[in-house]
């Protein structure tokens, strides 16, 4: 049987062990990245949210998407869609940082809508109508919560 050279994990699947920049774009094998997220740690929502906005503040909106993907997965099923729309949101900024307008448009935009059913009752603090107006502008670092 032929050996693959994708990078696998211990249960076999695809990860791509080469070393990425500060957003997230794959670099050379042997050359020195920004290190990346691990994956699959368990945090609570507002460790996740707390984790997320450090990562945006420092411009590092790939990462932050990171964080959120593994709070998406992990949520329960009435906020699945919440924390998808953020991590969407993320990788929009991502976009936009890497000159991708097109693809920060329609990330943004989906992200947004995955999030505007939580907009009357949104959990965990998160500022869902700021974040859906930011969306719509698409300018500047947004606040995942009204927190400061």
């Amino acid at each position: 049987m032929p050996i693959s050279p994708r990078d696998r994990d211990e249960q076999g699947r695809a990860r791509n062990a080469r070393p990425r920049d500060g957003l997230g774009r794959p670099l050379p094998y042997g050359l020195t990245g920004v290190e990346r997220q691990p994956e699959g740690v368990p945090r609570t929502p507002e460790e996740a949210l707390t984790e997320a906005q450090r990562l945006l503040d420092l411009g590092r909106p790939f990462h932050a998407h990171e964080v959120l993907e593994d709070a998406w997965k992990a949520a329960p099923e009435p906020e699945r869609e919440l924390w998808r729309g953020l991590a969407q949101l993320a990788v929009g900024l991502t976009h936009a940082a890497r000159g991708n307008p097109s693809g920060a448009s329609a990330l943004l935009s989906r992200g947004a809508k995955n999030i505007s059913p939580y907009i009357d009752n949104p959990p965990h603090g998160v500022d869902v109508a700021a974040l859906v107006a930011w969306a719509a502008e698409g300018t500047g670092v947004p606040r995942l919560t009204g927190g400061s």
